[in-house]
């Protein structure tokens, strides 16, 4: 069995931005209520006329030009995403279009906000056991389409964006790799975080347009409690299967969801937060996007540096979760 590594990340923000006090003047809430409640005091917004593509494929040219490498590079293109350019076909095909890349697979994987490391696991596979050698894998949203504005529960939460990995095959004797990953899904809380009608069971009508079924709706309480105990239990797994101590992990990037279930989990496992990376202030909820614009940020700023152990973990709709033990 061969091992992966990362060769190059990249991430993109959308230029518009939708702040606290913006919301204010849309929905009742205000920039001290969200704070308090959930960290973020910013979220930025796909512009006008662009899909979710367009975001990939600029998030995809830093992580290719950080792995020196050129799309025909690539082996497979492997797209995380919930809100894609089109229900049919891939947004991964689009991608791979633009990008320039030739005769390689592509398809989309939809695991909500888990959806990068459900897509970071899968390409791990597929590099393990020789059948590729460079994979992209992006997570990218334009969640503000999904969304209605007179919903204080969910659109004071969610922004766009997008961020890439290039996964490669390692040397033989390098150590800087993905050692463990985890994933797990409980169907039966599905309704806690859904966007119910716009599916083949609830299709698009009249009546779906008027009773706003195909925005997202979530409940949040139970939301924060089960992303808690599902975070919490698959970083467990990731630990116990390597043997790892809490102490050695070097930073956590969790999913930016929520910056209380980001304590909360921390706790759990004695973990400072200083040691845990969290930009939901100036990103908001980016779903699958989340982790890599924030691994991304961190390596920007000199917090994650080659060598550093890293865990990374999520939760999602489904409802979804997942742990990468890596070194970076």
């Amino acid at each position: 069995m061969f091992k992966t590594k990362i060769a190059g990340i990249g991430s993109f923000l959308p230029e518009k931005v939708l702040t606290n006090h913006d919301l204010e003047k849309m929905v009742d809430t205000s920039h001290d209520w969200i704070v308090q409640r959930t960290g973020i005091e910013r979220r930025h917004v796909i512009a006008e006329g662009e899909g979710t593509s367009d975001m990939i494929v600029r998030a995809a040219q830093k992580a290719l030009k950080d792995a020196n490498m050129k799309a025909e590079d690539l082996d497979l293109i492997l797209v995380a995403t919930l809100s894609g350019d089109y229900k049919m076909p891939a947004t991964s095909c689009i991608v791979q279009s633009k990008l320039g890349a030739r005769n390689v697979m592509a398809f989309d994987l939809n695991a909500a906000c888990s959806g990068f490391l459900y897509s970071v696991i899968v390409a791990d596979q597929f590099i393990r056991t020789g059948f590729y050698k460079n994979i992209l894998v992006v997570g990218a949203e334009s969640l503000t389409r999904m969304l209605d504005y007179k919903d204080r529960d969910t659109c004071i939460l969610f922004g766009d964006g997008a961020g890439a990995f290039i996964l490669t095959r390692a040397e033989e004797k390098e150590t800087n790799v993905i050692l463990t990953g985890h994933a797990r899904a409980e169907g039966q809380h599905a309704e806690l975080l859904w966007a119910e009608a716009g599916g083949t069971k609830v299709p698009f009508s009249q009546a779906v347009l008027d009773n706003k079924s195909h925005f997202m709706k979530m409940k949040g309480k139970e939301i924060f409690k089960n992303a808690t105990r599902t975070m919490a239990a698959c970083c467990k797994e990731a630990l116990e299967s390597t043997n790892t101590s809490p102490e050695q992990i070097d930073w956590i990037v969790p999913h930016q969801a929520n910056l209380r279930i980001t304590e909360a989990v921390a706790d759990q496992f004695k973990f400072p937060l200083s040691k845990v990376i969290s930009t939901v202030h100036e990103t908001g909820n980016t779903s699958a996007a989340s982790i890599p614009i924030a691994f991304d940020m961190a390596v920007a700023d000199g917090r994650i540096q080659r060598g550093q152990l890293i865990l990374l973990t999520a939760f999602g709709a489904g409802l979804t979760a997942g742990s990468v033990l890596l070194r970076y």
